[in-house]
């Protein structure tokens, strides 16, 4: 009888252990919670740069989701024409098409501001097919030319979909999606083993910046 009530206690564990590490992969999903359920505005930006009718904060959001829609494929390599226009992509586009499909062509205004400033970029050789894909470069432009905000989750509010967040090797889009603590999910990709783009990982490294389209 003790015998059974052990492995009734291990198997319990077990099973306990598993669902709890299926859970921190992401394998199995989070419940998400919208702003009204936190008595949180919804922000909207009073700014419609393509003139879609849709501002630029909803259409970051819009904007991300449609891309990654298309399932990119998680690989980091070269296009001539600079924005991938293949099946393949890395975290830095989905900020980028995010961008350009919200009316701003991140490309062509990173590599304009790169050479304005040299030094403020230090980039041995200019590529602007590549500059705007390095999370650096863009930290760097976002830094300098987009709202800069909060860097502290606790303060959820703050937070808001269509917000850019950065980290030291990473980047994504903040999700309108929060969790039961009122963090909002993000909206990126990561690696090539990434079940789905829009997960409960926003503080799973350090922030370095966060931005919003001023």
């Amino acid at each position: 009888m003790k015998k059974k009530w052990i492995i009734g206690i291990a198997v319990f564990i077990g099973v306990f252990l598993l669902v709890f590490f299926l859970y921190k992969l992401e394998i199995i999903p989070h419940m998400a919670y919208d702003n009204a359920h936190f008595n949180i505005p919804v922000y909207t930006s009073s700014i419609d740069k393509d003139n879609d009718g849709i501002d630029d904060q909803t259409d970051m959001l819009k904007s991300a989701r449609e891309y990654l829609a298309t399932k990119p494929k998680y690989k980091s390599q070269y296009y001539g024409s600079g924005y991938p226009d293949d099946e393949y992509g890395v975290c830095t586009d989905v900020v980028s098409f995010a961008l350009l499909n919200s009316g701003y062509d991140i490309m062509n205004l990173l590599h304009e501001d790169v050479i304005q400033n040299r030094d403020a970029y230090q980039i041995e050789l200019v590529d602007k097919n590549i500059d705007f894909r390095r999370v650096r470069n863009l930290q760097n432009y976002f830094q300098r030319h987009l709202i800069s905000l909060t860097t502290d989750t606790s303060d959820i509010a703050a937070w808001q979909g269509g917000d850019i967040v950065v980290y030291e090797t990473h980047i994504g889009l903040v999700s309108d999606k929060r969790n039961a603590k009122g963090i909002p999910f993000l909206i990126h990709h990561a690696s090539p083993y990434q079940l789905r783009y829009e997960e409960d990982v926003l503080t799973n490294s350090k922030i370095v910046g966060h931005y919003r389209i001023s």
